[in-house]
């Protein structure tokens, strides 16, 4: 297995983020340092940073429906995080991508490096969905704009739009994931967002989920529900 992806598998960091390391001289392989495309063979011993890495022996993923007020780094700096959702046996998982504080609905926590490598990869272009409630209604004039693009900060931002309930809501789709870039585009015109929740991921969407809290995902096709944490909060929208 080539040296990046046995770091990815192993820690849940992205290739890209693995050759970094690599380039900067932080994974041995038997006490030597790892060159990027070097190959790990079972008997191995890999150190990234001096700490030991292995594959885990299973991996696992489940789908979390993440309510507002929850950030999804593991500290919150005072706020609570989607791990104060999860039992201890699931918080050496990791989210793929992140749902801001005021952001609700599908996140994907894993140890498959490969599957988060797949998801998280920009070339992969993997299609998210939204529903957007906004303050105003959305003037037709703007919803073109919108859909041409507008130019932000970062660079250049283009949402595809469907009309929901009422002209205040509408389904985002996109295929990129920069911060807050619904939030920053519907700004943009002047627009403020007051609810964004996502629904779909790539394949998964927060309809599997249901009623539950989380889910996991034991196999390919194939999902087992996990019985809530108790102390979660019931109302998860």
């Amino acid at each position: 297995m080539r040296i990046n992806k046995y770091i990815a598998s192993s820690t849940g960091l992205s290739r890209r983020a693995a050759d970094l390391a690599i380039s900067q001289k932080r994974v041995t392989i038997n006490g030597q340092a790892a060159t990027l495309g070097s190959n790990v063979h079972d008997q191995d011993l890999v150190l990234f940073n001096g700490r030991r890495l292995g594959l885990p022996a299973s991996t696992q993923t489940i789908l979390l429906n993440k309510p507002v007020g929850y950030v999804c780094s593991r500290d919150g700096q005072g706020s609570s995080t989607i791990y104060d959702l999860l039992p201890k046996e699931l918080h050496h998982l990791k989210s793929i991508g992140r749902l801001d504080k005021d952001s609700s609905g599908l996140i994907l926590l894993t140890n498959d490096g490969t599957l988060a490598h797949h998801l998280a990869h920009p070339g992969s272009q993997k299609e998210k969905r939204y529903i957007a409630t906004l303050n105003k209604p959305l003037k037709p004039e703007d919803r073109a704009i919108i859909e041409r693009g507008v130019k932000l900060v970062d660079g250049p931002s283009k949402l595809q739009l469907a009309p929901g309930k009422d002209a205040r809501e509408w389904e985002v789709i996109m295929h990129e994931g920069r911060n807050r870039q619904v939030r920053r585009t519907f700004e943009s015109r002047a627009y403020a967002v007051m609810a964004l929740e996502r629904t779909q991921f790539g394949d998964y969407t927060l309809a599997q989920v249901g009623t539950n809290r989380y889910i996991s995902l034991t196999a390919p096709g194939g999902i087992d529900l996990i019985t809530p944490h108790k102390s979660a909060p019931k109302n998860i929208k």
